[in-house]
Parts: C-alpha cells; structure tokens; sequence
C-alpha cells in the first residue's frame, strides 16, 4: 500500500509538461514563426482539418440508450440526457454548435470542458463550454481533481471584476485527449509547432513574394555616383512594386543596370514545400489529403476506401473518447449499469447505393434484417407490425447442417400419403 500511496501522491497536481515550456508559452519555432492556438488557425491546413473533425462529431446523431430485460438496447428519449444532448445542451445553443465547440477546443488544445449545471436530484441540466486556456486542473486536499476556472470582466455577469471560480469534478465534463499522465491531453498545436510554423513561413514567403510584384530583390547599378540615392529606390517602388506591376517595361536611364539576387521559388521548389507542409498538418490531424483539397493521389477507385478508413482510424477513436467520456461525467452512479450514450456512425459508414441495396438484401433473405431495420437505416418510415414490418425471413432452401441428406433415399411425405390412400381403398375393394 505504501508503494501505492506515493505514485498517487506523485500525481497530485495533474500536469500537461509542455504548458509551462517558455517557448510554448510564447510560440516560438524553429523557423521564427509565433505558433500558438490562435495563429495556427491562419494555416488553411489546420483550419480545414479542425473544421471538418469538428462538423463531422457535431453531426452525428447522438442518442441515449437503455438495455431492455432480454439484454437487446432500445433508444431512450424520457431520458433528462436525452433532449440535452440531441437537442440543446443550453438556451444559448444547439447540441450542434455545442459539440463543434468542444470539438474544436479538443483538436487545438487538447482539452475540452463544459460546466454541468444539476438540479437538486443531480441530474444534468444543462452544459455551457469552458475555454482550456482558463482552465487550471489540480488536487483537492482529500485527493479528488478540483477544476479552477478564471472568468474574465466580459463573462462574470454579476462580479464585475472578475476572478476564479473551483468547480467540483462532478460540476465539469472533460474530455481528455492524448496525454502525459491520462488526466490532462497536451496540444496537438505544440506537438507539431514546428510543421505548423513553417507552414507559416511559407505562406508568409509567397505572400510577400506577390507583393514584391513576383520578382525576387535585385540592385540597381550606376556607371557614375548617384546624388539621391532614396530618390532612385523610391521612384523605382513606386513603379514596380507590387503584384499590380509585375510584369511592366522598366525603363533605365544613364546607363542603370538591373541586377537580380535571391533563388526563384522554382528552384527553391517553394510550391512542394508548401504542398508538404499541407500533407504533414493533415498527418498531425490524420484526416486524408483529399478532404482538405490535396486529390493528387486519390482517383475514383480509393477516395471511398478513404472515406471509410477516415471512419474507421480517424473518427472512432475520438467518438469513443466522447462517449465514454460522456457517461462518465453526465449519468448517475445509479444508472450507469442500465444506460449509455452512443454516437450513430451508420450514415458515415455507407457506401454507395448499389452496395447498400446489396448487403440490405444479403440482410433480409439471411433473416438478420426486417423490412423495417432497412427502411430506418434509410431514413423512411416504419411498416406496421401488424402488416409483417417487423418479420425476419429466411429462404426455405436453408436447412440445418445435421439434417443434411436426412431424407436421401426415403419417399417424399406426399408420395407416402399417396401409397396409403391408394393400399386403403384397395382394401375396402
């Protein structure tokens, strides 16, 4: 117990280790960029990857669920859970715009938060979202986490000047992600603050080389000696300079000549660097190129085989991290043995229309889909039960394999009948 006792005691602070590294803290990188989760946004890489893993989470139907006496599940909408969840977790949003949110929150910082508002039996209310960079996550005296959470002026509502607020754990959904110690996720961001800073130096490099009217710095050489020299550098801007000028005649007079310097973006194969750069952020995010406009290596063949391993590998891992990190937070110690809450990845799944009528009809005439299984996984309304919507069928050609050549070599029941008919009335004769 006393070995046990001290790793715990060694945890008592949960800790991301790269929060408090001065260079995280003040963005800096290798190539001189600022990357923080505010500038890393202004990479088209970064914002496409977190808004399509954001929007696509934010999508999916998410239901809560009971498991019946014979141990089958059915969707349980009387839940208080359900309407927040589904619907609207507070006043002010939709369970859409809610889970983008945290979504968002988790993908840049790698940690999401909302504060769960219970009534008196406990039961959650309502989830409003808390931004990760306010947040600070420690131990109470007795050992429990204890969230502290800084609200600005703007948000203090009847404390003016605002201040920190403790919040209990059962008061605070969190939603992890990779991390040091499995309590606090670290930043994708200042994982890959490098890749990303570069990404920036190379849209910072194209844009300014555009400005300079897509030509690279040169010199300007006179035969003699130049009395105004700023006077020549800013006729010459003045004329040249800018996307709006490439191109134009220059006209030299006493004998200039015009000298370029710098390597051209051709042989600095600046167009590759920043065709890599995109394909190592979306490897940070591990969503595929083409889903952020990279189709080079995709054709008509693979692009839903890459859909579907997106599901498979991207997706799932951060479903089961918010399902589990859902019914942990929000159910009743009570109920946790009886419900769950389950994202639906069925319509992200699907292929093709011909393939679907091909497994639906696999389904059916194998007995392990109804009529009225296949129409709700197509979004179409029940047939009654009572005009066979709920039947499983089974072709009559199936046997059991036991009974496989059970009948070889014996009369057929009708042709016995038969037999006996025909004996009996030749008795009666």
């Amino acid at each position: 117990m006393g070995i046990f006792t001290g790793l715990f005691h060694s945890r008592d602070k949960p800790k991301n280790s790269l929060g408090g590294a001065f260079s995280f803290l003040f963005g800096g990188t290798t190539s001189g960029k600022l990357v923080n989760e505010h500038t890393a946004l202004q990479t088209t890489a970064v914002y496409a990857c977190v808004r399509i893993l954001a929007e696509t989470i934010a999508g999916l139907p998410l239901h809560v669920y009971q498991y019946r006496s014979d141990g089958s599940k059915e969707r349980f909408p009387q839940h208080p859970l359900y309407n927040l969840l589904h619907n609207e977790p507070n006043p002010e949003m939709t369970s859409f715009v809610f889970r983008e949110t945290l979504m968002s929150h988790l993908l840049l910082w790698g940690n999401a938060y909302a504060q769960i508002v219970r009534n008196g039996r406990g039961q959650p209310v309502a989830l409003y979202p808390l931004l990760p960079n306010k947040m600070d996550v420690s131990r109470a005296p007795n050992g429990e986490l204890r969230y502290t959470y800084y609200r600005d002026v703007d948000e203090s509502g009847l404390r003016p000047k605002g201040g920190y607020v403790t919040l209990r754990k059962d008061e605070v959904l969190h939603i992890p992600g990779l991390g040091f110690d499995g309590l606090i996720g670290y930043s994708p961001i200042a994982m890959a603050k490098n890749a990303i800073g570069m990404a920036l130096a190379t849209e910072e490099y194209g844009a300014s080389f555009f400005a300079n009217g897509a030509n690279p710095g040169g010199v300007l050489e006179h035969p003699g000696v130049i009395k105004d020299v700023q006077r020549v550098k800013d006729s010459w801007n003045a004329a040249y300079q800018g996307s709006g000028n490439a191109h134009r005649v220059a006209v030299l007079e006493e004998g200039m000549k015009f000298q370029a310097i710098g390597i051209p973006p051709e042989q600095a194969q600046f167009l590759e660097t920043r065709k890599f750069q995109i394909n190592e952020i979306a490897r940070i995010f591990r969503v595929p190129p083409h889903m952020v406009g990279d189709l080079e290596k995709s054709s008509y063949s693979n692009i839903e085989q890459q859909s579907l391993e997106f599901v498979k590998f991207t997706l799932d891992p951060w479903v089961v991290r918010w399902e589990q990190s859902l019914c942990q937070a929000l159910l009743l110690p009570s109920e946790k043995s009886d419900v769950f809450i389950r994202f639906n990845l069925d319509g992200l799944l699907r292929g093709d229309y011909a393939s679907r009528m091909t497994g639906y009809a696999t389904g059916r005439q194998n007995g392990w889909l109804s009529a009225n299984d296949i129409r709700e996984l197509e979004d179409m309304n029940r047939i009654p039960a009572s005009e066979g919507g709920d039947l499983f069928l089974v072709n009559g050609s199936m046997t059991k394999l036991v009974q496989a050549g059970a009948f070889a070599g014996k009369e057929s029941p009708v042709k016995q009948a038969t037999q006996r008919k025909h004996k009996e009335e030749t008795n009666e004769k």
